[in-house]
This record gives structure tokens, C-alpha cells and sequence, in this order.
């Protein structure tokens, strides 16, 4: 086990857009959508109707499983729409927001005096619950399980990014208490990650009750996932949980103040951006809400939820996921190249592998698009996932085949329950042969779920 952890393989994408540190505003939308598709593993029954009225923190739905896992009203408000999908499952709910927010009352604790059983309890009737990730496989924790360990990582490396040193700067007090509430769900400890580059500035070293890393590197140093396969990886019959710093900060204030504030500062970001900076919104907040930051009148813009890598497509009508402190205005690469491949001389075209003479100007930032510059094809068998993704002795080619083939004795072989999608979007990214690497890794995911349950 390390406390200083030095990543020599990644990739930082150089693309255009950074939100500068400044809050333009608050974005006070009228509908709030909550979306159970956020949520890997949760199988909703839904608990209010069409009018009816809810407080921030109120029951909306809980799972069917685990009936005590419940998601609550990010916002106060009416139930003004209940939105079906294909055999009518459950896509959103829709809020129409009270003009001032009204929150169920919980009542304050001090977390580190409660029991784990009334920390546990407290969390489920709040629906904050629903931010503890279980891995493997990236599902809802379960309740009646105890984590190996719960690892946190305070920083993120992913493109763009949102800068958790700036965003929740103020909130060390609440840290402290999510904190001081999910150790007493594990006898593992809490792990904690931040960023080495700032350490000696960061809010987040004077945390207490943690296991603290230290952790430099590229992308994707700032994943939890590899962050553990670095630190503790995971065996098989093993389960540890994960929470955003974004969700510890809510649970935090949740102990502090019996509410549940999910209010957070969104990075707006992009090369489609105007004016890319921070809002303070709150998650289901819809894409349109944000249009002073955007131009999307020839129906060009990407809307993300997330970053450019691992982020979900959810279009101008979707809203900003339950998980994200970021959106993501790209440009759609709708234009084709004649022989594009043959041009090296493109100063204006990122490329990792010094295909183009892009590389000699290290410094620039490039205004990428949805363009792959080409369809799938077979795969290549090379090295050159390896350079990108920081875990040693890990062979990403056989388990995106073994993924491919749906062999479970060769998923779990090469190391099904080490990594998300997420952990391998670079893969994808660099990926000559063109393949949704990040899809492939999900069906097999959801086959061992499925095969393994």
C-alpha cells in the first residue's frame, strides 16, 4: 500500500474551452428532472404522482430490490411529469421548482457519536445513499454489506474538468463530517486521494480520519478506479465503495444541517462554450437553462453531461446527471476529409501518436469535435493501450476480447473487477481500430452481473 503514488502513463487531451474560476450565476431552472438512469443497479418504484407536492429530501422513488434505498426531490416543488420510455420504463420525473426551496428536515448529527446502523439508516431515508458506488462493477452499494475499504479521490484529471479545489473549497467542514460518517461503515478506513501538484495548497490535506495518498500523474490518475488498483486492488469475493468529493461534500452537509443540498458549482466547458466559467445549479437542471453559455442555433452542439471522454450525450432537451459537476459544448464533426490520413502537415489536429506535426507546439489547445475520422475495423494488437492506462500487469486487449467473446473465466482472469468504462475511455480515445472500447467493457460488466448474481 502507497501514500505517494507516481503515474507515468496517461494522456492529457489539450482541448479548448477551461472554465475560468469565477461563478457567473445561478441558474434557477423551473423543471428539475430525476433520472433513475443515473443510478447502475437501482430498478425504481415510484412513490409520488402526477401533482403531487414534495420538499428537497422527500421520497420519490425507492428500489425494488432494496426497498430501503430511496431516491428523494433534489428540489421543492410539484411532480409535473412523469416521463416512459420503451415498455414503459421509468426515465425521469419531473419537478416543477417552488420559487424558495423547501427541505425535509433530518435533523443535524454528529456522525462520528452515531452508530453505523443510524448512519447507514440516515443515509437510505435521505436518498444520498444513492451516491455510494459499489465495485465491482459500478452499481449501487448494498446496504447490508460491508466494504473491504471506501475510497474517495479529491481530484479529477479528466478533460476540462471541474476544479474541486475551487468549487469546494468552503466545504472542508462538511467533508470532514461525510467523512467522519462513512468510517463507520468499513473497519478498512477511508482512503483519500489528492492531487500531488497541490498538495501543499489543497484544502483537502487538513481532512482527518483518512488514509491519505498522494497522487501525480495524467489522465486518468484522478479516477478512483485507478487510484485503487494502485493503492488496494480488488480480488475477487472482494467489494470496496467509492463517493464523489462532490457527494461526500452533500452527505457532509446532510449530518451538519439535516438537509439534502445537492446545490453545486458546474463547470460550463468546451470549445462551443461562450464565456466557459462556473454556474451554481442543481443536478436534473436541463441543458436549456444554460443557453446564455452556448449557440446552438444551426443545431450543432453536443450536449454533455460529464467530461468529453466518459461523459453521457443527453441532448439540448436532457439535464445535467446526478453524478456531474460539468457540461461539455462540443462542435459536431459532421464534415468528411478527402485522404485525411495522407495530410501529416496539420497543425490544427491532436493527434497521440505524433501522426501529425501537431506535437511540435506542446502548448496549444485544439478545438476538437465528435469527428472519429473513421468507421471500426478489426484490432490492432499492439501496446499502445498500455501507454495510456497506469496499471501494471493489466492486458486491456484480452479483456476487451474476453468482454467481446462474453467468456466470464477470461473476464475474470484479466481483470473484470479492477475496472468501469470509465477507467479505459483513453483506450477508446487513442484507439485506432475505432471501437466503443467503453461499451464493450460495459456488456461485460452487465453479463457478469447478470451470470454471476
Amino acid at each position: 500500500m502507497s501514500n505517494n503514488i507516481k503515474l507515468r502513463r496517461g494522456l492529457d487531451l489539450p482541448i479548448a474551452g477551461a472554465a475560468a474560476q469565477k461563478v457567473g450565476k445561478v441558474v434557477a431552472a423551473d423543471i428539475i428532472a430525476l433520472k433513475p438512469t443515473d443510478f447502475k443497479g437501482f430498478a425504481p418504484r415510484l412513490l409520488v404522482r402526477e401533482g403531487d407536492k414534495v420538499l428537497a429530501g422527500s421520497p420519490v422513488m425507492a428500489d425494488k430490490q432494496s426497498a430501503e434505498i430511496l431516491l428523494t426531490a433534489p428540489v421543492s416543488g410539484t411532480v409535473a411529469e412523469i416521463v416512459r420510455g420503451e415498455k414503459r420504463k421509468l426515465l425521469e420525473v419531473r419537478i416543477k421548482a417552488d420559487e424558495t426551496c423547501e427541505y425535509l428536515d433530518f435533523g443535524a448529527h454528529n456522525a462520528a457519536k452515531m452508530s453505523a446502523a443510524d448512519v447507514r439508516d440516515l443515509l437510505c431515508k435521505s436518498g444520498l445513499w444513492a451516491g455510494l458506488i459499489q465495485r465491482p462493477y459500478g452499481i449501487l452499494a448494498n446496504p447490508a454489506a460491508e466494504p473491504k475499504a471506501i475510497f474517495v479521490s479529491a481530484f479529477s484529471t479528466a478533460p476540462l474538468a471541474a476544479d474541486t479545489e475551487f468549487t469546494l473549497r468552503d466545504e472542508l467542514q462538511n467533508i470532514q463530517a461525510g467523512v467522519d460518517a462513512l468510517a463507520k461503515l468499513t473497519k478498512g478506513g477511508v482512503h483519500f486521494s489528492i492531487n500531488a501538484a497541490t498538495s501543499s495548497s489543497s484544502p483537502f490535506h487538513k481532512v482527518e480520519h483518512v488514509i491519505m495518498h498522494e497522487v501525480s500523474g495524467k489522465h486518468p490518475a484522478g479516477n478512483v478506479g485507478i487510484q485503487i488498483a494502485n493503492i488496494d486492488p480488488i480480488q475477487k469475493g472482494e467489494t470496496v465503495w467509492t463517493v464523489s468529493l462532490l457527494l461526500l461534500a452533500a452527505i457532509g452537509r446532510l449530518f451538519n444541517t439535516g438537509k439534502v443540498d445537492l446545490r453545486r458549482k458546474v463547470a460550463l466547458t468546451g470549445p462551443e462554450a461562450k464565456d466557459p466559467c462556473y454556474v451554481e445549479a442543481l443536478p436534473g437542471t436541463p441543458m436549456k437553462a444554460f443557453a446564455g453559455y452556448y449557440d446552438n442555433s444551426k443545431g450543432d452542439v453536443r450536449f454533455i453531461s460529464g467530461d468529453v471522454l466518459s461523459g453521457t450525450c443527453v441532448g439540448e432537451d436532457g439535464s445535467l446527471g446526478f453524478f456531474d459537476d460539468q457540461v461539455t459544448f462540443l462542435h459536431e464533426g459532421t464534415e468528411r476529409e478527402i485522404l485525411g490520413w495522407a495530410k501529416p502537415f496539420r497543425f490544427n489536429q491532436f493527434s497521440a501518436t505524433r501522426t501529425y506535426f501537431s506535437w511540435l507546439c506542446p502548448g496549444k489547445k485544439y478545438n476538437m469535435d465528435t469527428n472519429v475520422h473513421g468507421g471500426p475495423r478489426a484490432f490492432v494488437v499492439s501496446d499502445l493501450y498500455n501507454k495510456v492506462l497506469p496499471i501494471d500487469n493489466f492486458f486491456p486487449v484480452y479483456l476487451i476480447k474476453a468482454c467481446l467473446a462474453g467468456d466470464i473465466d477470461k473476464m475474470e482472469k484479466f481483470g473484470i473487477y479492477e475496472v468501469l468504462p470509465e477507467d479505459l475511455a483513453l483506450c477508446e480515445f487513442i484507439d485506432p481500430s475505432k471501437n466503443d472500447i467503453q461499451e464493450m467493457i460495459q456488456n461485460g460488466i452487465d453479463l457478469m452481473i447478470k451470470e454471476m448474481a
